[in-house]
């Protein structure tokens, strides 16, 4: 494995998740929420859910940040290498994973991992090492 040293960015990934730290503290700190998006979502989209509010918010926010952050940066490039297809076929595998292990990457990995949930490390070590199998499993099928 090689660093791209020309995309290494080690002070804006850091503050980057600083920032994330501090939304996920502030949404525990004032509404006794977890930041795990699938559990925004999904109880936004269920019927008879009183809390909208905080997660319509949340929502527009991870929408507008990109778009204040482009105000006084170009945003990175992005080279989806993937067909669309395949591209599908990934985010509904993401979607059962989250489903089956109750809860995705922001819920367990920052959160959860954060209080020291042992429900939590084992999710994201399972994440991880899934990620690590099919990233070499793809790599040497293609």
């Amino acid at each position: 494995m090689t660093i791209d040293i020309a995309q290494f960015t080690p002070l804006p990934s850091f503050f980057g998740g600083v920032l994330i730290g501090c939304a996920a503290w502030i949404l525990i700190l004032f509404c006794g929420r977890i930041a795990g998006i699938s559990g925004i979502v999904g109880k936004l989209l269920s019927p008879g859910t009183s809390d909208r509010g905080w997660r319509l918010a949340f929502l527009i926010g991870l929408i507008v940040s990109p778009v204040l952050y482009r105000l006084f940066r170009p945003l990175p490039a992005i080279d989806v290498s993937a067909s669309w297809p395949m591209v599908i076929i990934a985010g509904l595998l993401v979607g059962i994973g989250t489903r089956y292990g109750s809860g995705c990457t922001s819920g367990h990995g920052v959160c959860g991992l954060s209080r020291l949930s042992p429900r939590s490390l084992v999710a994201t070590l399972t994440f991880m090492g899934v990620a690590f199998v099919t990233v070499w499993l793809m790599g040497s099928l293609i």
